[in-house]
């Protein structure tokens, strides 16, 4: 008999998400039909380079650091993304290279999130929470790191210069509001509000 192929255990959050946040969403928000609920499509990684060009070409050391970074902290390999535009304030013409990206899905994206918002956030320099206001009409949240040394996967001794990078979290079936709600309850450290929207310091 051939032997039974072990099966891949379900990412903490991803359950969670499943199991406990998306009954609160639907009574919450007053959704009567599992299907009308939101979920979470993709994540998608960018680190700009555009910045690091010399006669529009990359150097390879930054190249090499960026890659590195987003491999490691994602476990998938970037691809290389080309201005689409010149833009002559940046000194970037058309078809040069202007950073590089990874998608994930699945299991590698609750992955990423759950080292996100557990593991990264909780490295960042004087914190204070993230910023609770940047959705897009349909759910979708950005956010950014300023470096990629708030990753505790990451050895600064071992790369050539420091970059931050933006992160985009792409619901379906979302808005501002019910976003805002799912990720808090994943555990997501969005800055602290009073009772009249103004910020705690």
């Amino acid at each position: 008999m051939p032997h039974a192929v072990p099966s891949t255990p379900t990412p903490r959050l991803q359950q969670l998400f499943a199991e406990t946040v998306t009954p609160k969403l639907m009574k919450e928000f007053g959704l009567v039909n599992v299907n009308q609920a939101p979920t979470i499509e993709k994540i998608v990684i960018n680190v700009g380079v555009g910045k690091q060009l010399e006669n529009q070409k990359l150097k390879p050391e930054y190249r090499d650091t960026v890659i590195g970074t987003l491999k490691t902290i994602s476990g998938q390999k970037p691809i290389m993304v080309l201005a689409k535009k010149s833009v002559s304030n940046f000194k970037v013409r058309e078809g040069a290279p202007s950073g590089f990206m990874v998608t994930l899905r699945r299991e590698r994206m609750w992955s990423f999130m759950d080292r996100f918002i557990n593991l990264a956030t909780p490295r960042i320099k004087d914190f204070r929470g993230l910023g609770d206001r940047a959705f897009d009409k349909g759910g979708s949240y950005s956010c950014g790191l300023t470096e990629q040394s708030v990753w505790p996967e990451i050895n600064m001794a071992n790369v050539n210069f420091s970059h931050g990078m933006n992160i985009n979290i792409v619901f379906r079936n979302s808005n501002p509001k019910m976003s805002r709600f799912a990720l808090g309850e994943l555990g997501m450290p969005f800055e602290r509000r009073d009772e009249n929207g103004k910020r705690i310091a």
